[in-house]
């Protein structure tokens, strides 16, 4: 599932698993109504499902016209980078990136738990809800400037970058989401590698292989 089922997180609030769902686009709405039925089957025929919670997640050969590929196309050749922000143009958005690696070794930890962690967490609570919930989280909170001027860093190159209202003409689209992701690391799990250092590996991947990031 994704972060967006919360909707828009407000500086300081890190969105828990059974956190209220706020959904505040037919994306994030969808994405619940998956949920329900996930869960649904849980009740229904006592299939063992679990979901996750990811957010932002990246890696080599994601689509070009994803944020980290475009910063690194747009960086590499010189070129403007529009950066959402808030509607003053002068607090960019903030997210949680998490590498596609990191996502992966999540769930095959998950499919791995021990009989006693795996029989606790699917421990029924609030009203007998038995379809477990864990976040997906990155090691960091990071903004989409700060992002960009890594990507650029790592190119030696300066960063040629505007803030811009993407809130007002693109309906839905929060400025920060957050998930909180203790819960996973209570139960030994987390990110291994900084974001920085994974940056800089799809950077220099990229780089080598760049019909990747060709539009």
């Amino acid at each position: 599932s994704t972060y967006e089922i919360f909707g828009i997180a407000p500086p300081g609030v890190l969105y828990k698993e059974r956190d209220r769902y706020n959904s505040t686009n037919p994306y994030s709405a969808s994405k619940a109504a998956a949920e329900e039925f996930c869960v649904a089957y849980e009740n229904t025929y006592k299939m063992p499902i679990y979901i996750t919670h990811t957010m932002n997640v990246f890696g080599e050969r994601q689509h070009p016209e994803k944020y980290i590929p475009m910063c690194i196309r747009k960086v590499r050749d010189g070129e403007k980078i529009f950066i959402h922000s808030d509607k003053t143009r002068t607090i960019p958005g903030s997210r949680f990136y998490v590498h596609a690696k990191d996502v992966a070794e999540s769930i095959y930890f998950l499919l791995h738990l021990d009989s006693k962690t795996r029989d606790l967490v699917r421990q029924p609570d609030f009203g007998g809800a038995r379809c477990p919930k864990f976040n997906v989280v990155g090691k960091q909170e990071i903004n989409n400037y700060e992002l960009a001027q890594i990507i650029a860093n790592t190119q030696g190159k300066k960063l040629n970058y505007e803030l811009v209202d993407f809130h007002s003409s693109r309906p839905g689209h929060d400025l920060r989401y957050s998930l909180d992701g203790s819960y996973m690391k209570s139960l030994g799990w987390e990110p291994k590698i900084s974001l920085e250092d994974r940056i800089k590996e799809v950077v220099d991947w990229s780089l080598k292989n760049k019909e990747w990031i060709e539009v």
